[in-house]
């Protein structure tokens, strides 16, 4: 743990980036050399639909600068099941496909619930002891995001921080918001982004975000976000965090210009 803020954006080859992101020079094949030079991070949705090849991982990590992390959004064959404690199997067919081949650029694994699933602290236990804590010689960090009111408990809080696994933190209009730290690192995924706005998010409403980021590098939850305190989940010992930002969603066709607005706030 550093404390490190990377700010990013989901995937790279998205049409409208080709008139607000990516110069007419840029090729399509040159978009991840590019905006990997302009993003810290960058979320794979790609992995969500289908298992990517150990080749593909390779090319990532040769045409991405250093220091540069991936996120990759686990298979909706695993999550998107009604008896998550089923799931050991697909996992590790998942851990298995060749995503050790990002070596060092290897960054969270995203496992994300749909909305129709509910808070059932025995199955979700089970689920998240089956996630394993490295491969080979490469630690794994686990991110959870839940998108039903029912994981607004402080029970959820606790079971997540027992299994340091972090719990997205949701900025959206649709989904709950639990502002807790519960792992080693901060996982945000920023849904708000307006097409009227050339940035996004307003320039107030980034600089905001820009002082949450440094509260929860710091392993503080920002006062004014949903932090689950008042459900009287305990507070773990404050301590360094490295933080993982990504705008997703909302007006994506502006998610570039917010993720190098907020970086340009950090320097």
């Amino acid at each position: 743990m550093t404390g490190s803020i990377r700010v990013g954006i989901g995937g790279w080859d998205y049409a409208p980036w080709r008139a607000t992101f990516y110069p007419a020079d840029v090729t399509q094949k040159r978009q991840l050399e590019y905006a990997s030079r302009h993003v810290t991070s960058i979320e794979v949705n790609g992995t969500f639909y289908r298992l990517q090849s150990a080749a593909a991982y390779a090319k990532w990590h040769h045409d991405t600068p250093d220091g540069f992390v991936f996120s990759l959004k686990a298979p909706r064959f695993i999550t998107y099941r009604r008896v998550l404690a089923s799931a050991g199997e697909p996992i590790q067919r998942f851990i298995d496909s060749g995503i050790d081949a990002l070596r060092d650029k290897l960054g969270p694994l995203l496992w994300q619930l749909p909305p129709t699933t509910t808070f059932d602290a025995g199955d979700l236990e089970a689920f998240l002891r089956l996630l394993p804590a490295s491969i080979g010689d490469i630690p794994l960090r686990h991110a959870l995001e839940v998108r039903h009111d029912s994981f607004l408990d402080a029970s959820f809080i606790e079971l997540a921080r027992r299994c340091n696994v972090a719990i997205v933190l949701a900025d959206s209009p649709k989904y709950p918001t639990i502002a807790a730290v519960t792992a080693d690192f901060i996982y945000a995924r920023l849904m708000r982004a307006a097409a009227s706005c050339p940035t996004g998010y307003t320039p107030e409403a980034l600089a905001s975000w820009t002082r949450h980021a440094q509260s929860l590098a710091m392993g503080e939850p920002p006062a004014d976000l949903p932090s689950m305190r008042e459900a009287g989940a305990h507070a773990p010992t404050r301590q360094r965090a490295d933080v993982f930002i990504y705008f997703i969603n909302g007006a994506k066709e502006r998610a570039p210009a917010a993720a190098m607005h907020l970086l340009s706030n950090l320097k």
